[in-house]
């Protein structure tokens, strides 16, 4: 018990360590400067979200039937190489296969990570304070953010190789950390005669649990398709910037403004979950994405993008809580990643068509149909939140 109760602690610093990713502001300002247009930029991003969303259930299956900490340790390792692939590569094909090992690297993490963590808590019955458990890791994402957003964006000015450089490193120091995880007994799945039919009938469980329960359809799809606006804007917004005179460290500095307001939001969320219920703050918080998104095509556009971050952190961290109390141990990583497939699905639909309309008229306008489309969007989610379903 006390090992599956470091489990919790141990997270944390994996999670710092993890999401220290120096790459995730300048990747884009990488591909450009090797000749890339934001076309082709946006094909990359739908490679890896198209491998995502074809291995995501695999992936999660993995974690269910081998453990959470084998899929975890496999997902590092997969994202090292596709680090240093990155770093040595001057051609499209090259690029394309480093975004195919970064997705299965990100599918291994995605729903094994949570599921190591909710079942821990759950089995020393501790799952109740979940919500401040992921509220704190949220600020632990968010603080490597802000210095990782930083330190990329200064090595960026000096030479991009540097960054990839670091990269590896802290994932390679994430891959030992996470050799020190206890995997916990509960939610093991029975192996039957075969892999191949323990995998089929993981799935068709898995299946069945959304067919029982439509809340978790309906919420998985709420969650990502907000999740995908908000990403969308993180990644085009640098190239925005860009275009108007602003350097890569200046273009850091924002970016962590924003993971550091998100860091406060994400710490205080489960107060919000104290005064208001869970579907009040469902409304309330697709309210103010409508707006913030909004407020992304005009002058304010740096205050209601660092806005929107903490709104899509505090969303993040109620949804998957309420998301989890409504799953089982045996299929949390496999309808965990389902829920990450979801997200690669909006990612590829969405994330071209935003750099096709950016290479075509103006990155402006792509922020325009983006506040369009998430209006809808967003619309709809609040009416069948207060007239459709019951949560």
């Amino acid at each position: 018990m006390n090992d599956l109760k470091k489990n919790v602690y141990k997270n944390y610093i994996f999670t710092f360590i993890n999401n220290f990713n120096v790459t995730s502001g300048i990747w884009m300002l990488f591909l450009a400067s090797r000749g890339l247009s934001l076309f082709e930029i946006g094909i990359m991003e739908s490679i890896f979200h198209i491998t995502s969303f074809t291995m995501e259930i695999p992936t999660g299956m993995v974690a269910d039937l081998y453990g959470r900490k084998f899929s975890r340790l496999l997902g590092r390792l997969m994202t090292i190489i596709s680090f240093l692939i990155m770093l040595f590569s001057h051609t499209t094909i090259f690029f394309a296969l480093s975004f195919v090992l970064q997705a299965i690297g990100y599918n291994l993490e995605s729903g094994a990570g949570e599921a190591l963590i909710y079942d821990s808590m759950k089995e020393i019955n501790q799952e109740d304070e979940y919500i401040k458990v992921k509220g704190k890791t949220e600020v632990f994402f968010q603080i490597a953010s802000v210095f990782s957003l930083l330190l990329g964006g200064y090595l960026g000015t000096i030479d991009y190789r540097y960054v990839y450089m670091t990269a590896i490193a802290f994932s390679s120091i994430a891959f030992l950390e996470a050799l020190t995880f206890k995997e916990p007994t509960i939610g093991k799945v029975k192996h039957l005669a075969s892999p191949l039919l323990t995998f089929k009938k993981q799935l068709r469980d898995s299946f069945n649990a959304l067919k029982i329960d439509k809340r978790i359809v309906f919420l998985i799809i709420s969650a990502e398709i907000f999740a995908t606006f908000v990403t969308t804007e993180f990644f085009y917004i640098q190239n925005l910037l860009k275009s108007q005179g602003q350097t890569e460290f200046q273009i850091g500095l924002l970016l962590s403004a924003s993971s550091l307001a998100a860091a406060f939001g994400a710490a205080n969320t489960y107060k919000l979950e104290i005064k208001f219920s869970f579907k009040k703050l469902l409304i309330m918080l697709s309210a103010a994405g409508i707006v913030s998104f909004w407020g992304m095509t005009t002058s304010f556009i740096i205050p209601s993008f660092i806005f929107i971050t903490v709104v899509e952190s505090v969303l993040f961290i109620v949804m998957g809580n309420y998301i989890n109390k409504l799953i089982k141990s045996e299929q949390r990583a496999t309808l965990l990643s389902l829920q990450s497939m979801a997200f690669s699905f909006f990612m590829i639909v969405i994330f071209p068509i935003v750099g096709k309309l950016g290479d075509s008229y103006s990155l402006q306008t792509s922020f325009v149909f983006i506040a369009v489309l998430s209006t809808i969007a967003l619309s709809i989610i609040i009416y069948i939140s207060g007239k459709k379903i019951s949560i």
